[in-house]
């Protein structure tokens, strides 16, 4: 065997003998973190996917979660101990261009400690116990208000400037005058008005990076009617 493959064997055997000494309560807390964005329970999507029964699942595999990346559907990658540990180090560095807003957690104890929790809670039938116990509900991720100056919005970048809203399921697809679609869990978008000399001309709206916490992007109008009118049901 290289030295390569022996180092390989030894980072992947001591990922999981750290994976199973982790602290399962303490992982508790730490999921927190995570629960703004995912779920413990099947198919119950939020806006990343749902993590139940997450081990030996196919990195973007989850049939009824739509948002998933090009390149982590297309990373081959599946989910153990080993390949979860690198992607909670740095999601980045792991699938770079992946769609989750999440820097990594750099302390390999926290990684741990939530690997075991996740491993006892994404088991069949655990979700429920687990979110009882922990008391995750509506309030998580909620609406606290972010500051910042107002943009102006007369005359949009192409990356800024929205051309067209399809809606199909749970998800808005946002497309840009740069040719780029956006997805995005349905509240996880919020849909606003500006009439003042700032906002969006008629028939013009723009989409911006959202200032509260839990959504992702603001879509604003120049009136409300326009919203009914732009936004279409398509899959």
């Amino acid at each position: 065997m290289s030295r390569l493959a022996a180092l390989l064997v030894l980072i992947a055997s001591q990922t999981v003998a750290l994976a199973q000494q982790g602290d399962v309560a303490r992982g508790q807390q730490v999921f927190r973190v995570c629960a703004t964005c995912h779920s413990l329970e099947p198919n119950r999507n939020m806006t990343g996917p749902s993590l139940a029964e997450l081990w030996d699942r196919k990195a973007g595999g989850l049939a009824s979660f739509e948002r998933y990346s090009d390149a982590l559907k297309s990373s081959g990658i599946i989910w153990d101990d080993r390949s979860l540990d690198t992607w909670l180090t740095d999601p980045d560095r792991m699938v770079p261009d992946n769609a989750m807003p999440f820097e990594g957690i750099k302390e390999r104890r926290d990684r741990a400690d939530l690997l075991a929790f996740l491993k006892d809670a994404t088991k069949p039938g655990a979700a429920p116990a687990v979110a009882a116990q922990s008391g995750m509900g509506g309030m998580v991720g909620g609406g606290m208000m972010g500051g910042g100056r107002v943009p102006n919005l007369r005359e949009p970048q192409a990356s800024e400037r929205v051309t067209r809203i399809a809606h199909c399921r749970d998800t808005y697809r946002v497309t840009t005058a740069d040719g780029k679609t956006h997805a995005f869990w349905e509240r996880n978008l919020r849909l606003k008005t500006d009439s003042s000399k700032d906002g969006p001309q008629s028939d013009s709206p723009a989409i911006i990076p959202a200032g509260m916490m839990g959504d992702r992007a603001d879509v604003i109008f120049a009136s409300p009617e326009e919203i009914s009118k732009k936004i279409e049901t398509r899959c």
